[in-house]
């Protein structure tokens, strides 16, 4: 019995014709940036496992975790790619009270050290869900301030952004995370900026936070996080105390010179002098042993990747697809100032993540996340036309 061959009908030509024409705008730049700071990571990843007598593939090392985690970023960010991002138009308010549930499920059963709530058990593997807390709220900003265009010049509708973010905000602040929740407001005042809301109101706005900070440095701070966030203004920090951390990643930075000292060749990280150099100080151990030039290499390339998603996002021809862009890129450009600055000295030490670079699953999740609706909307910026 022969083949019978038969030829497209023109609807089936034209709708693949279409679905081709929307998969040729996938901006494979900004993958490809993305990889190449995951890729970094994972070297640190690597950097951090090694030690004598032991294999970096053993179970439980933090490069083993990291590939595990880098295999699911890739999942999530082919799904978020593939899923029409005009859909999370209709989950938004799902997603908010997913986002509250998750933040409030951290509170009541989420461990961390010296008591606080930040990470929930789930089969043996720890999930940080603040982290995805971050896309969910850009994902209901979008959509709240997307709906709005034109009518931000208004108090009313930039107070109720605020509302928006407030719970969320003050969830983190309780686990205690003031890191994190400091993150949650540069997605706010990022995307508020970006959308056309009115300047006065926001420099309102920005003098009652700033008016506010005294009675949350007394009553909302912790003593432990005062210190942190003056210790770099000392003159003379308690070395064997608060000041240890900072003094450390000082010498790990300043001893990198231009080339570094090779990878895994790193004192600071090897001999264990500098507390959590997995997360927060990553940067200073890729500093240490990849030196100014390995440093560079990773500011060029996070410069190329704000370039490809703020691309993204004026080519959208759908608000809601532009500040989703706006968010990503405050966060990630938040994150990256804040990160490196407290590793040489010049911002208060807050435990914000380098995106990418620091080894957490959760934070890897969320960026891939994010990355992946930001294709979406290369992909679905415009409407089929039926």
């Amino acid at each position: 019995m022969g083949i019978v061959r038969t030829r497209p009908t023109k609807l089936g030509a034209w709708t693949s014709q279409r679905v081709g024409a929307a998969w040729s705008r996938f901006d494979l730049q900004l993958t490809t940036y993305a990889l190449l700071l995951a890729s970094i990571g994972l070297a640190m990843a690597y950097s951090n496992s090694v030690e004598v007598g032991r294999t970096v593939l053993e179970p439980g090392s933090v490069f083993l975790r990291g590939l595990m985690w880098a295999g699911i970023a890739l999942v999530v960010f082919a799904l978020a790619t593939a899923f029409d991002y005009r859909w999370l138009r209709t989950l938004a308010w799902p997603l908010y009270a997913a986002q509250l549930g998750l933040l409030v499920l951290t509170l009541t059963v989420g461990t961390g050290v010296g008591g606080a709530s930040r990470w929930v058990p789930i089969l043996g593997v720890q999930f940080q869900f603040s982290e995805i807390a971050k896309i969910l709220m850009i994902i209901v900003l979008a959509n709240y301030l997307g709906s709005r265009q034109g009518r931000l010049d208004t108090l009313g509708s930039i107070l109720g952004a605020c509302v928006l973010v407030g719970p969320p905000l003050v969830l983190v602040m309780l686990q205690p995370d003031l890191g994190t929740s400091l993150v949650f407001a540069a997605i706010l005042a990022g995307m508020l900026f970006m959308s056309g809301a009115s300047l006065r109101w926001l420099g309102i706005l920005a003098a009652g936070v700033v008016a506010f900070i005294p009675f949350a440095w007394t009553n909302v701070l912790k003593d432990y996080q005062q210190e942190r966030l003056t210790a770099f203004l000392n003159p003379n920090p308690d070395l064997q105390g608060s000041g240890y951390q900072l003094f450390q990643s000082q010498i790990a930075v300043g001893s990198g010179g231009l080339f570094g000292k090779g990878l895994t060749n790193g004192t600071q990280n090897q001999l264990d002098f500098l507390p959590v150099q997995t997360t927060d100080f990553v940067f200073a151990i890729l500093a240490e042993e990849l030196g100014f030039i390995g440093g560079m290499v990773v500011f060029v390339l996070f410069v190329a990747l704000f370039w490809r998603i703020l691309t993204a996002a004026w080519r959208s021809e759908d608000p809601v697809g532009t500040l989703m862009g706006i968010g990503l890129a405050s966060m990630i450009f938040f994150q990256l100032v804040v990160n490196v600055g407290m590793v040489i000295g010049i911002m208060p030490i807050t435990g914000i993540p380098l995106p990418f670079i620091t080894h957490g699953g959760a934070s890897l999740i969320s960026l891939a996340a994010g990355l992946g609706i930001l294709q979406s909307v290369n992909i679905h910026q415009t409407r089929a036309e039926w």
